[in-house]
C-alpha cells in the first residue's frame, strides 16, 4: 500500500512559444552559476581577483559538458549505435546523459588552460571551486527527476519516487529515489570540504582531492542500488569499478601532496591581493598620503629654518643711516 511518494513530474519540458524550456538543462545551468558564485567568494578569501574564477570555467564548463557526453555515450555505445537505434541521438544532450567521471576529466583539462593562461596555478583553483562542483552535482541530479531516469530498486518506502513513463523499457512503479540521494550526499560532501578546508588549510590540491574522494564513496553505494542497463566487470557495475579507482588515486594523492607541499599556496594569483586587489590598492594610496604627509612636514621645517636664519642675521648686523 502507497502511503506517501515523490511524484515525478508529468513532463520535462515546457514549450515557451517555439522555444522549449527543458529541466534537466535548467538544473546543470543553476549548478554552473552555483558553482562559479561558490568558488569566486573562495578565490577571492585565497587571494585572487573577483571574476577570475569565471574567467576560467569559460574554459572549464564546455570541455566538462563535452567530456561527460563522451563519457556516456562510450560507456553506453548500445543505446545510440546498436541495431533500430539512431547514432543522432548521441548528441542530444538536453535528453539526459552525462557522466561525470568524463565531466571532471575534461572540465579539469579546459581549467589547465584557463589557469596556464592566467599564470594561476591549477591545485589552487581546484581547490577554490571543489565545493562549488559538488553542489553542482546535487543541482543538476535534479535533471534525472525531470527526465524520469536513474532511479533504484523497487520499494515502498514513504520518500520512494514514482516513475509513471514507461518509454525506453521502464515499468512504471515506485522506486529508490537515487538522484535524492546521491544529490543529498553531494550536499553534504560539499559542506565537508569547506569544514575541512577551514580546520586543516589544505592546500595545492587537497582540498579537491577530498571532494573526489567523498564523492566516490558515496556514488559507489549509489550506483549499486541503481537498476538501468549497465556493463558489468566481476559483478560490479563499470561506474562501482570507476569510482574505487578514482578514490584510490585521490586518496594517494592527498598522502603523497601532504608529505612533499604541506601547508597552502602563499600567493595563488600573481599580482592580486589578499582581498582580491582592493586591499592592495588602499596600501598604495596610504603609502601616497603619508609620502605627502613627509613632505609637507619637510618643508615646514625648511621655512622654520630659513626664517630663523633670517633673524640671526638681521640682530648682528649694523644699521645704515
Amino acid at each position: 500500500m502507497e502511503l506517501a511518494y515523490i511524484p515525478s513530474p508529468s513532463r520535462g519540458v515546457i514549450h515557451l512559444g517555439p522555444i522549449p524550456l527543458r529541466g534537466y538543462a535548467f538544473c546543470i545551468i543553476i549548478g554552473v552559476f552555483v558553482a562559479v558564485w561558490l568558488g569566486n567568494k573562495r578565490w577571492i578569501a585565497r587571494g585572487g581577483r573577483s571574476g577570475t574564477v569565471a574567467d576560467i570555467a569559460v574554459w572549464a564548463v564546455p570541455f566538462g559538458l563535452v567530456g561527460g557526453r563522451l563519457y556516456h555515450v562510450i560507456t553506453d555505445y548500445e543505446l545510440y549505435f546498436s541495431e533500430g537505434r539512431d547514432w543522432v541521438d548521441a548528441f542530444k544532450i538536453w535528453e539526459g546523459g552525462l557522466g561525470i567521471w568524463g565531466a571532471i576529466a575534461l572540465g579539469a583539462l579546459g581549467a589547465w588552460i584557463g589557469c596556464r593562461r592566467r599564470g594561476i596555478p591549477m591545485p589552487a583553483y581546484a581547490d577554490a571551486v571543489a565545493p562549488g562542483i559538488a553542489l553542482a552535482q546535487a543541482m543538476g541530479r535534479w535533471g534525472n527527476w525531470f527526465n524520469q531516469e536513474l532511479y533504484g530498486r523497487a520499494t515502498d518506502v514513504p520518500w520512494a519516487l514514482k516513475i509513471t513513463s514507461s518509454t525506453d523499457g521502464r515499468v512504471p512503479g515506485t522506486y529508490h529515489p537515487t538522484f535524492l540521494y546521491e544529490s543529498l550526499w553531494c550536499i553534504g560532501v560539499a559542506v565537508l570540504v569547506i569544514w575541512a578546508d577551514r580546520r586543516f588549510k589544505l592546500g595545492h590540491g587537497r582540498a579537491f582531492a577530498l571532494y573526489v574522494a567523498s564523492y566516490c564513496v558515496g556514488r559507489f553505494w549509489v550506483e549499486y542500488m541503481r537498476v538501468d542497463d549497465a556493463h558489468h566487470i566481476l559483478g560490479l557495475r563499470l561506474n562501482n569499478w570507476t569510482a574505487l579507482f578514482v578514490f584510490l588515486l585521490a586518496v594517494a594523492y592527498i598522502v603523497i601532496s601532504a608529505k612533499k607541499r604541506p601547508g597552502r599556496e602563499a600567493v595563488v594569483e600573481p599580482g592580486a591581493s589578499a582581498s582580491g586587489g582592493e586591499a592592495g590598492d588602499d596600501a598604495d594610496s596610504d603609502a601616497g598620503a603619508k609620502d605627502e604627509d613627509a613632505e609637507g612636514e619637510a618643508k615646514d621645517e625648511d621655512a622654520e629654518d630659513a626664517a630663523e636664519g633670517v633673524k640671526d642675521e638681521a640682530g648682528s648686523g649694523t644699521k645704515k643711516t
